[in-house]
């Protein structure tokens, strides 16, 4: 696993969400009321469009493109009968950075 430094702890709290940049990536932070700090891709599963203008209501995540809700603690679509699910990174704190592993990172293209 690589971990990459997202942001620091004070940024997201309780209730609350922020979307952040990781190189080409970008990462939601939700933190449920009552739950545990999540990371998601940010990009809406259902159309595949940034999550950047997404509401929180400190449960679920709402798409502004269709108005799809998602479980912020399970990333499950709440409001379809669809399978549609938040993709989900691992995230850990490490002392004052919140870091998520974003996956393998993507070889670079051979000079030509």
């Amino acid at each position: 696993m690589a971990f990459t430094f997202i942001c620091d702890t004070n940024a997201v709290k309780e209730g609350g969400m922020g979307i952040f940049q990781a190189g080409r990536k970008s990462v939601l932070l939700v933190w449920p009321n009552g739950g545990e700090l999540k990371a998601y891709r940010g990009r809406c599963p259902h159309a595949d469009v940034p999550l950047t203008d997404a509401t929180f209501n400190g449960q679920v995540v709402t798409c502004p493109h269709h108005q799809w809700g998602f479980d912020s603690a399970t990333g499950k679509c709440v409001t379809h009968l669809a399978r549609n699910v938040l993709h989900p990174y691992d995230l850990r704190v490490d002392g004052e950075e919140i870091q998520v592993d974003l996956g393998p990172a993507k070889a670079a293209r051979p000079q030509v």
